[in-house]
C-alpha cells in the first residue's frame, strides 16, 4: 500500500494497549514514523523482559520512509530505537533531552556511528518530504514532552504524545494557552490524542503540588529515608533535590537509570542546582536521620534497587524505623510484583508512605477536564485516540464526541485510515504484531520458540535415551530425565514405569526409526498424563549401537 493523494494514519503499536508507540503517516508516497517504543513483558513471554513492534510493514516500504520523529524520552516511545533504528537505516529527530537519551542508549548498543540522529532546538521546525513537523512542548513527565503539528497538502494534524497541563510546572515551559489557541484557529484536521486517564474526572494536577507533602513526609522521617520514583520525571528529581536540602539531609542515588537521567538532564540545561550526592558507603556511614535515598524499583522491578535493597543484597540497607516513600502511581499488572517488595520491607520494621497516604504524587496525562480543555483550544474536525486500551479509545472518543468535536475515529494497531479527502474512514489493515527481546535475540512474540518455553513452563520436560542394537531392540535400560514433572516424592517409581512404557513399545524392533520415536514419544508422555494429568515435552534419543 502505498498512500498516493491523501493523508494516512496507521499505528504499528500503541492503539489497544499502553506503550510500544509507533505511529505512521503516509501521503504522496512517503511515510514519517512518530515514536518507536516498547512494552515490558508479563508472564505470558517467560524468559522475555522487553517486547518490540512488529515494524515488518515499513520495513517492506523501507525506501519511502523518511524519518523517524521521537516526541519524548519515555521507553514506550524511544525504546524500540537500539534495537531497530539501525536495520531501518533512516535518519531520526529529537529535541536536545530526547536525543541525549536516544544517543546514551545507541552507544550502549555500539551502533551510535550507524545511525544519524538529528537534534531539533525545542520549538523548532523540520521538513520530511510532504511532512512540516513542529515541536510544540507540553508538560508531562520528563522533561522536553512535544507534542508535534504536522502540516501535510490534506491538512494538519496535531499528534499530542504524552501530555498534562501544568498551571505551575517545575520544568519547562509548556504552550500557553493563546499558542494553543492559535494552533486552532488555522485550522486542525485531527488531534491524535493520548487516551491513557480518560477515565479520571479530576485534572491530573500541577508538579509543583507534590512538594509539600514530600517535604512533610521526609521532614516528620527519623531514621534513613528512601524514596522511589520513576527514573525519568526528573521534575520529580527536582522537587526531591530541594526537599533533601530544606531537611538537611544528604542526598544518595541508587539506580543506572537515575544516574543517565541526572547526567542527561544537566547535559541538557537542567537540574543544574541538584546536590551533590554521596556514594553507597558515604550514605551507610551517616546517621540515618542525615540521608535521603532516590531509588528506582517503584513498580516491583525484581533487580531495580529497591527491590534488592529489601531482600538485604544491596549495598544500602534499611531497618526497623527507616521510611520508604512511593512517589509513584501503581501501574496495573504490577500489584503483585510492588505487593512482593512491600511485604519484604515491613519485615524489616520499614514504614512505608503512597498516594493513598499523602499527596507525593501526580500522573503524567490529562484527565477529562484537560482533554476538554485541549479539544476547545485545538478544535479539531476528527478525534483519533491513541495511547490506550481499547476501553481508553472508545470512551475518548464518546468524551470527545459529546464535547462537540465533529468526528470520531477509533481504530487498532494495522487500521489504514484515510483522514483526507473526504471523511474518514478505514480502508485496509495491515500485518502488525509483537517482536520480543530474548536475550540478545529478537524474535517473534507468538513463534515457535515462545509457544515452546510456554508448554514447557505449563506441563515440563522429559527426555528418554535408549541404545538399540541393529534390529531396533532395546540394549540396556532407557535411560529417563524429567524437569518440572509433578511427582516428587514418587519420582523414583515414576521414572522406573516410565521406562517400562519405553522397554514394552521397543519389543519386536522396528525399522522405521521416526515412526519408533513417536511411539516412544505417545507411551512416555501416556505415563506422565497418567500421574500427573499433564502433559510433558518430550524428547526421545535413539543411539544406534
Amino acid at each position: 500500500m502505498t498512500p498516493s493523494e491523501e493523508l494516512i494514519f496507521l499505528a504499528l503499536g500503541g492503539s489497544g494497549e499502553i506503550g510500544m508507540n509507533a505511529n505512521l503517516y503516509g501521503c504522496r508516497g512517503k511515510w514519517i514514523l512518530v515514536d518507536c517504543g516498547i512494552t515490558f513483558a508479563d508472564p505470558h513471554y517467560p524468559g522475555v523482559e522487553i517486547i518490540l513492534p512488529d515494524l515488518s510493514f515499513i520495513e517492506e516500504r523501507i525506501d519511502d520512509l523518511l524519518g523517524i520523529v521521537l516526541t519524548h524520552g519515555h521507553e514506550d516511545h524511544i525504546g524500540a530505537l537500539p534495537y531497530l533504528a539501525e536495520e531501518l537505516g533512516v535518519p531520526l529527530y529529537a529535541t536536545p533531552f530526547t536525543a541525549g537519551l536516544i544517543a546514551g542508549k545507541l552507544e550502549e548498543e555500539g551502533i551510535a556511528d550507524a545511525v544519524e540522529l538529528n537534534v531539533i532546538p525545542n520549538g523548532e521546525s523540520v521538513e520530511l518530504g510532504p511532512f512540516k513537523l513542529r515541536y510544540v512542548p507540553l508538560a508531562h513527565s520528563i522533561p522536553e514532552g512535544n507534542a508535534l503539528v504536522i502540516d501535510t497538502p490534506f491538512g494538519r494534524i496535531f499528534h499530542t504524545g504524552d501530555w498534562k497541563l501544568d498551571d505551575t510546572p517545575v520544568l519547562g515551559a509548556p504552550a500557553t494557552p493563546e499558542v494553543l489557541s492559535a494552533i486552532g484557529d488555522e485550522g486542525v484536521l485531527a488531534l491524535v490524542c493520548d487516551s491513557t486517564n480518560v477515565f479520571n474526572p479530576e485534572a491530573s494536577g500541577s508538579e509543583g503540588s507534590v512538594r509539600e507533602d514530600l517535604l512533610r513526609v521526609v521532614g516528620e522521617a527519623k531514621g534513613r529515608v528512601l524514596v522511589t520514583t520513576f527514573a525519568s520525571n526528573a521534575a520529580r528529581l527536582k522537587t526531591l533535590g530541594d526537599v533533601a536540602r530544606v531537611t538537611g539531609r544528604k542526598l544518595c542515588v541508587a539506580g543506572r537509570s537515575l544516574d543517565r537521567i541526572l547526567r542527561v538532564s544537566q547535559a541538557a540545561g537542567y537540574l543544574k542546582d541538584f546536590p551533590p550526592v554521596v556514594d553507597f558507603d558515604g550514605a551507610m556511614a551517616l546517621k540515618p536521620g542525615d540521608v535521603m535515598i532516590i531509588a528506582t524499583g517503584g513498580q516491583g522491578e525484581a533487580r531495580a534497587a529497591l527491590a534488592r535493597i529489601a531482600e538485604g543484597s544491596h549495598p544500602i540497607k534499611l531497618d526497623a524505623g527507616d521510611t520508604v516513600v512511593f512517589s509513584s502511581k501503581q501501574i496495573p499488572g504490577n500489584e503483585i510484583a510492588i505487593g512482593r517488595v512491600q511485604n519484604a520491607l515491613a519485615a524489616k520494621g520499614v514504614a512505608m508512605v503512597t498516594e493513598r497516604q499523602a499527596h507525593i504524587h501526580v500522573s503524567g496525562h490529562p484527565g477529562r477536564p484537560e482533554l476538554a480543555q485541549m479539544y476547545q483550544w485545538i478544535r479539531p474536525e476528527i478525534i483519533v485516540p491513541v495511547h490506550g486500551e481499547v476501553r481508553h479509545m472508545a470512551e475518548q472518543a464518546r468524551f470527545a464526541l459529546a464535547e462537540g468535536v465533529p468526528q470520531a475515529v477509533v481504530q487498532a494497531n494495522g487500521d489504514i485510515v484515510r483522514l483526507a479527502p473526504g471523511e474518514p474512514q478505514k480502508i485496509g489493515h495491515a500485518p502488525v504484531g509483537r517482536l520480543v527481546l530474548d536475550g540478545d535475540v529478537i524474535l517473534p512474540a507468538d513463534g515457535g520458540t515462545i509457544n515452546e518455553r510456554r508448554k514447557l513452563g505449563l506441563n515440563g520436560q522429559m527426555s528418554v535415551a535408549v541404545a538399540l542394537d541393529r534390529g531396533g531392540r532395546a540394549l540396556g535400560t532407557p535411560q529417563v530425565r524429567a524437569q518440572g514433572v509433578p511427582v516428587e516424592e514418587d519420582r523414583d517409581d515414576f521414572l522406573d514405569e516410565v521406562a517400562a512404557a519405553a522397554i514394552s513399545t521397543l519389543k519386536g524392533g522396528a525399522k522405521d526409526r521416526e515412526k519408533l520415536r513417536e511411539q516412544l514419544r505417545v507411551a512416555v508422555r501416556r505415563v506422565a498424563t497418567k500421574w500427573t494429568g499433564k502433559k510433558p515435552v518430550v524428547d526421545v534419543l535413539l543411539i544406534e549401537a
